[in-house]
């Protein structure tokens, strides 16, 4: 099993894989024949998450989705770096109060 941190952290990380890729999407609203991306997660087997970014089957844009899947990544990254950093802070007291 993974620790908080680790399993924050790779949430984090596909919060930012999912940014990249509607970023990337939006940025490609205009191109002709676009096929925008997708990230895929997958739980991993100790906890947290693996991010992975594929191409979607149709071209075309789909910005209403990719406006609402980056507002759910900002807020995603916000509250795993809040467990992340609580983490920490229980590590540290945890050590202070073993001192």
């Amino acid at each position: 099993m993974n620790s908080l941190s680790s399993i924050a952290l790779s949430s984090m990380n596909a919060a930012q894989t999912k940014l990249d890729t509607t970023a990337h999407n939006v940025a490609n609203l205009a191109t002709e024949g676009f096929k925008r991306q997708e990230t895929v997660q997958t739980e991993q087997s100790g906890g947290g998450v693996q991010a992975s970014v594929r191409r979607a089957e149709n071209a075309g844009n789909a910005l209403e989705t990719d406006v609402v899947s980056q507002l759910q990544a900002k807020h995603s990254f916000m509250a795993n770096l809040a467990v992340f950093k609580t983490s920490n802070k229980m590590t540290g007291v945890l050590l202070d109060t073993k001192a």
